[in-house]
């Protein structure tokens, strides 16, 4: 038996998914979770875009991995973003300190087993926007922000 339900097709398409370019933005943080897992501790990130203006308040979901191997990247996250040092020299992380720093982040998307995923691959101070802002065209050639990792 075969059933008709029009507009149907229409909601099977392909809706835009509504995510940024790859690309270099000045963000805020608004929101920080951690979440823990037995083999790869994370925190969950909400960052909202502030520059450029064309992209202002979009939302850039991410996670900052807590394993041995990754803390390098979150230390980078957190001193670029202008965290407590004195907090980052005792080995703390406070979340409701992380929320509202502001930096550059550099965003790529890349495809898992089908799924769209965010990767956070590269920070810089917010000061050094100014100084960017002029060169961004936001495609993934542009990176004047360090990726070397420390």
């Amino acid at each position: 038996m075969t059933h008709r339900f029009q507009g149907l097709n229409q909601t099977a398409q392909e809706a835009p998914t509504g995510e940024l370019p790859d690309g270099i933005y000045l963000v805020r943080v608004d929101k920080v979770h951690y979440r823990w897992h037995a083999r790869k501790p994370f925190y969950l990130l909400r960052l909202s875009v502030l520059e450029p203006r064309a992209s202002a308040g979009q939302v850039v979901p991410g996670r900052l991995y807590c394993t041995e191997k990754a803390l390098w990247k979150l230390g980078w996250f957190l001193r670029d973003f202008g965290y407590d040092t004195e907090r980052l020299n005792r080995d703390e992380v406070e979340e409701r300190a992380i929320v509202g720093l502001c930096g550059i982040v550099k965003i790529r998307y890349t495809v898992v087993h089908g799924t769209s995923l965010v990767n956070l691959d590269g920070f810089g101070p917010a000061s050094q926007w100014p100084e960017l802002a002029p060169g961004i065209s936001n495609v993934p050639s542009v990176m004047p922000v360090s990726e070397a990792q420390p």
